[in-house]
């Protein structure tokens, strides 16, 4: 699998076959969505979701290596 097949697999693709679309598996107004952020481009590097910088889960920052003032 490419990096993106690998990346909608565990998003838009799940999302699908769980018949919840509406409601989670990509960015959209009104979707959940729970965040990460990586130094890099995981299309490129897939190993970079290896280096999670941050984290918001449920709106919450659950960690933040980003910033000098960890939340």
């Amino acid at each position: 699998m490419t990096p993106t097949a690998v990346l909608e697999a565990g998003t838009m693709s799940n999302a699908e076959v769980m018949g919840w679309a509406d409601r989670i598996g990509s960015l959209d107004q009104g979707k959940f969505a729970d965040l990460i952020a990586v130094p890099g481009d995981p299309v490129a590097d897939i190993t970079e979701l290896n280096r999670v910088d941050f984290v918001m889960k449920g709106g919450v920052i659950v960690r933040n290596d980003l910033s000098p003032t960890r939340q």
